[in-house]
């Protein structure tokens, strides 16, 4: 009998037919799945850590029945080699011995593979890895996709970024598991009732993660652990920050921030927007508009205030570092056509190569010198899926290798460019806000927000979901655009109601950050009559209205109130991988009512939150989970757990409720 099955310093080793299979402990209850076809298994480190040696495996192989199994804590691997056409069937157990997940089997004479190595001729592989159905099974995490459904199951996600989707392949599992697709491939999941299919168009070999726990904050701890966690959340995180597309000059952006402390009003960053560059790919002010970069920050840190300003990683073909960059390599590659990726945004442009380490020193030493050695501490990495023109993914190359096979991890890498320069320059805390993630990007300080997403209450019930999703996937650091980014007329009355249900939400988001292309536009001139970038219409607090200004005033004041409850939660993303937004079950796990209410969520371990997410709605039913009771805190009145109760909410109050009379503060204030 052939010995397909070796244990090789606690690994466990699958060798048939030309394929390598790799089974070892990784981190704490956890394992590391890899597999190749005609190769050794590739060390690759996407977005998982080096692993620990802090953990006890057991491997043993059995082969008289054609059975091997590894064990690390609470889960167990189980392969068995049935027969040549039903080669190494992968199961996993918990504790318990119940099974969590298995490959799907051959199917007899369907002749299925639950590791399907299609040869690209020429080249790697698409690959498709099959589960069987499990039965009773919800999904959640896989990072932001823009749409209401809660429980994935039954889903098809495409694995791929565009502008408002982030594809981060971390799922939670409600039978007790989670599991990361460790690979940044172009491709889809299909989360079907009868088997879930993972598939990569192209790549050179399977990897994923597994972890089993007893709850879900047990599962979040041990991926936090697995690929990293988010810094401390600094203090200038924790308050209300203002932007608006876009304040054009230094002038302009001072004296917002002068009214909001002549009003007396909480701020803690104020944000530069796109375009107060010269050309794309300059990095730097445009002299005209903002003369004295300097002075404008030492006046804003001397109010308290912190200067964001955004960065895109695009080059214009006219940027006074475009030859530069495009002679050393330094700019993605167009497999065909002109190496352009975006045209829309006047003369063409293609994007930095964040794969490549050199470029992003490059990046990061322009920005140091013009904007970091002013004191700007902050980035707005925008454009960050990369966004094209149109979404070719098989049409770019990248130094760590062809689009289509990691192009997935661009956001991370973009990320990390800023992360480790401030970090080499002595910054701790680092915190930046991007616009798309993958796995990992939580460790190098990104703050993601959802993208260009339109001013309505559909797209507002939307990016509820898609936040609970998101800190679910591992990305704690989550916020929106307060009342969308386009379509919002601050004189118009229904603009103004979805307004202030949007930024009472925000008031219990992670970091709360207003933002939009308000109407009307209005035209920008240079000195010399060329045309700058317009900018958009006011979007300060006292913009809509007096009746508007009184209620977002209140949510100002509310959130510094949280600053200190903000903070603990912070600390415990940044320790334990905790999201900051909690789906219900979080917290609630053994109360099955939970498991499928997407309207409402927990704001931490204390505060329940049920946002107004309809036109017209005052009043919504809220249930309060069972084995708490909760003290409504607009009122003072206290339910006890298990129930749906009916609950006005006039204009001017969103509905909270508070755990067993935790954070008492609060009654009366919201």
């Amino acid at each position: 009998m052939m010995n397909v099955f070796t244990a090789d310093n606690g690994k466990l080793i699958f060798e048939n037919n030309g394929e390598t299979l790799q089974i070892e402990a990784w981190g704490g209850n956890s394992l590391r799945i890899r597999s190749r076809m005609m190769g050794e298994i590739l060390d690759t480190d996407y977005a998982l850590l080096p692993i620990s040696d802090d953990v006890e495996v057991k491997v043993e192989i059995d082969h008289e029945t054609r059975t091997a199994s590894i064990k690390n804590g609470k889960i167990t691997a189980v392969i068995k080699n049935y027969s040549r056409s039903e080669p190494g069937r992968i199961s996993f157990y918990n504790e318990q011995g119940e099974l969590l997940l298995q490959e799907i089997g051959s199917g007899g004479a369907l002749k299925l593979l639950a590791r399907a190595f299609k040869p690209i001729i020429g080249g790697d592989y698409k690959l498709t890895v099959s589960f069987a159905g499990n039965d009773g099974e919800r999904i959640y995490g896989m990072g932001q996709y823009q749409q209401e459904t809660f429980d994935l199951k039954g889903s098809t996600l495409e694995l791929a970024h565009r502008n408002s989707q982030a594809s981060v392949p971390f799922l939670y599992s409600s039978k007790g598991y989670g599991f990361l697709w460790h690979n940044p491939a172009i491709g889809k999941v299909n989360f079907a009732n009868n088997q879930t299919e993972w598939i990569a168009e192209s790549t050179k070999q399977v990897d994923y993660w597994i972890t089993a726990g007893d709850s879900p904050a047990e599962i979040e701890a041990a991926y936090g652990e697995a690929v990293g966690t988010v810094p401390m959340m600094p203090e200038y995180g924790l308050g209300f920050w203002q932007c608006k597309l876009r304040y054009y000059n230094q002038e302009q952006l001072l004296e917002v921030a002068r009214e909001y402390k002549r009003r007396k009003l909480p701020i803690d960053v104020i944000v530069i927007d796109f375009f107060h560059w010269p050309k794309q790919g300059d990095f730097r002010f445009e002299e005209e508009f903002f003369p004295d970069p300097k002075a404008m920050v030492d006046e804003l840190k001397a109010m308290g205030i912190e200067l964001m300003v955004s960065v895109w990683p695009q080059i214009d073909r006219y940027s006074e570092n475009y030859n530069e960059m495009y002679q050393k390599g330094y700019l993605i590659k167009a497999e065909r056509g002109v190496n352009y990726a975006m045209m829309h945004w006047f003369p063409a442009s293609i994007y930095f190569d964040a794969t490549n380490p050199r470029a992003r020193d490059y990046v990061w030493s322009k920005c140091k010198k013009n904007y970091f050695d002013y004191g700007i501490k902050i980035f707005w990495l925008d454009e960050a899926e990369p966004e094209y023109d149109v979404y070719d993914f098989d049409n770019y190359r990248y130094a760590l290798g062809p689009n289509v096979q990691i192009g997935n991890i661009y956001p991370q890498h973009y990320s990390r460019t800023f992360y480790e320069g401030m970090q080499a320059e002595g910054q701790d805390n680092i915190v930046n806000l991007v616009r798309c993630a993958w796995a990992g990007s939580q460790r190098y300080g990104a703050l993601v927000w959802s993208g260009d997403i339109h001013s309505s209450f559909e797209d507002f019930r939307k990016q509820l979901v898609a936040g609970l999703h998101m800190g679910m996937a591992g990305i704690p650091w989550w916020t929106t655009d307060i009342g969308g980014f386009g379509g919002g007329d601050p004189d118009n009355p229904k603009f103004r109601e979805l307004l202030i249900r949007w930024f009472q939400w925000g008031a219990f988001c992670p970091v709360m950050r207003l933002h939009g292309a308000r109407s009307p536009g209005k035209d920008i001139f240079r000195k010399d009559g060329s045309k700058a970038l317009d900018t958009g219409g006011n979007n300060e607090v006292w913009s809509f209205g007096e009746e508007v200004y009184g209620i977002l005033v209140k949510y100002l004041e509310l959130r510094e109130t949280l600053r200190d409850y903000t903070r603990k939660l912070m600390k415990e993303a940044h320790e334990k991988g905790a999201p900051v937004m909690r789906p219900l079950f979080y917290e609630f796990q053994n109360d099955d009512n939970v498991w499928d209410i997407k309207d409402e969520y927990l704001y931490g371990s204390d505060l329940l939150v049920a946002p107004i997410l309809y036109e017209g709605s005052l009043s919504r039913e809220v249930y309060l989970p069972k084995g708490s009771h909760w003290t409504e805190a607009h009122t003072g009145s206290i339910f006890e757990g298990g129930q749906t109760i009916h609950v006005d909410a006039p204009l001017n109050t969103i509905p909270v409720f508070l755990r067993d009379g935790k954070q008492e503060y609060l009654i009366g204030k919201i």
